[in-house]
């Protein structure tokens, strides 16, 4: 993304030497007024809730032992958990007594 900006200015920059200085205060205005309009999408884009674009993702996790306690190689939480959760080889999880052991996806 970093080289299609980069192209871009140096074009810009190319065609506003090349042209003559009415024609390129025009067409500086314009791009002006063009970068500030993308800038405020992005404003807008960034000010979106993030939790509609969270991802989680677990894998590979290593053991856990829990004694009457809790035990969790994987995922745990609500229900209210917005957007992709993904858990994948997960570790052993052992829990004993009254323990509860989770080795992937727990939702309360």
């Amino acid at each position: 993304m970093i080289l299609v900006t980069a192209a871009l200015v140096v074009i810009a920059a190319v065609v506003l030497a090349v042209l003559r200085w009415d024609d390129a205060n025009k067409l500086a205005s314009s791009l002006s007024a063009l970068a500030g309009l993308a800038a405020v999408g992005v404003g807008i884009y960034a000010a979106l809730p993030s939790s509609a674009r969270t991802r989680v993702r677990v894998s590979r996790t290593g053991r856990a032992v829990a004694n009457g306690g809790t035990a969790n190689t994987g995922v745990s939480g609500t229900t209210a958990v917005a957007g992709e959760v993904q858990v994948d080889h997960t570790g052993d999880a052992r829990a004993s007594g009254r323990g509860d052991a989770n080795t992937g996806l727990h939702l309360d």
